[in-house]
């Protein structure tokens, strides 16, 4: 697994300011963000995924097909063409990693089919994820896991046919509980031998899954929820992941306890306290310390507003002080 190390930070080291609450310094470039170009995906450096390298800030497309609450039923439809643009947005901005999946829908719109219309024919460069598992009726209802070879070969058909391919670039198996994968894993691995997967990886997974999973078929990724304030048990994850060499794929880094109802909860000081003093958003913040766990580790903050999505990957750039980082530890730990 490669990582680029030598990517030049974004924002200047010298400081013309201080946060009068914390001390902290402020960066010169960063206290005018509006005045520098959108950075590219490029600038947050790369990771190998099997045989394929993307940019460490990627796409979630969760909040693509519906505006509000994400995987409910009677989910706001999105405008067409503004999701659209999101996603010729982020290429132009040098994603090249696009995180979906087929129970990613609203009453309208469904995100494997918006990544179709938008971005076929696909670049060579362009990796896109999908995940099975869960799975929702076409009234957008939650109904039972899909656990049988059978169910989860006709999840993975389904994703090949609204996203318009032959093969798979990258498929997460999204586990419930902590019981055995072996079956699961293995009807995927299976599918993978047949052509259909070119990479596996897993979601929401526990370390003992992870290691059975290995035994099974080569693990490229693990997907699960990571951001300021995650339980300690995912910082053990991130770090066994970096010792395999398999990328860490945080979910739910911005809305963190929100979920797919967004960030609802007030943001910690420490928090706040680096947004003001750089002069940037606390998502912002919330990115480029996730980044800042490991070389390994990929973001995919996902939206619907080209702003937002602009934001995000300038995000990719921000590089923390060692004084910044402790005080987000510190907001972490707490």
């Amino acid at each position: 697994m490669t990582t680029d190390s030598a990517v030049t930070a974004a924002t200047a080291s010298s400081a013309s300011s201080s946060d009068t609450a914390t001390g902290l310094a402020t960066p010169a470039a960063a206290a005018t963000p509006a005045a520098a170009a959108t950075p590219a995906a490029a600038a947050a450096g790369t990771w190998t995924l099997g045989d394929r390298t993307v940019h460490r800030i990627g796409f979630g497309a969760m909040r693509l097909p519906q505006t509000g609450p994400a995987l409910v039923p009677h989910a706001v439809p999105r405008d067409r063409d503004q999701a659209l643009r999101v996603l010729r947005r982020a290429v132009e901005l040098g994603v090249n990693h696009i995180d979906t999946a087929a129970f990613y829908f609203s009453p309208l719109r469904s995100a494997n089919e918006l990544i179709n219309r938008a971005l076929a024919p696909y670049s060579d460069d362009l990796v896109i994820a999908t995940k099975v598992g869960p799975a929702r009726g076409i009234d957008g209802e939650w109904t039972e896991h899909a656990r049988t070879p059978e169910r989860l070969r006709a999840q993975v058909e389904q994703n090949l046919r609204q996203l318009g391919r032959d093969h798979l670039d990258l498929v997460n198996l999204r586990i419930l509980g902590t019981d055995s994968i072996a079956e699961r894993f293995g009807a995927l691995a299976e599918l993978r031998r047949a052509g259909l997967i070119r990479h596996l990886g897993l979601s929401n997974v526990h370390p003992h899954q992870l290691a059975e999973a290995r035994t099974i078929a080569p693990v490229v990724c693990v997907q699960n929820p990571y951001g300021i304030g995650a339980q300690a048990h995912q910082d053990e994850l991130l770090r066994l992941c970096g010792e395999q060499g398999i990328a860490f794929v945080p979910f739910y880094a911005i809305a963190g306890a929100g979920r797919q109802h967004g960030a609802g909860t007030p943001e910690p000081d420490q928090v706040r306290a680096v947004a003001r003093a750089r002069g940037i958003s606390t998502a912002q913040v919330r990115i480029a310390w996730t980044l800042h766990r490991g070389p390994h580790v990929l973001a995919i903050p996902g939206t619907g507003d080209v702003a937002h999505l602009e934001d995000n990957v300038a995000a990719g750039a921000i590089r923390l002080t060692a004084e910044e980082l402790a005080l987000l530890d510190q907001a972490h730990t707490a």
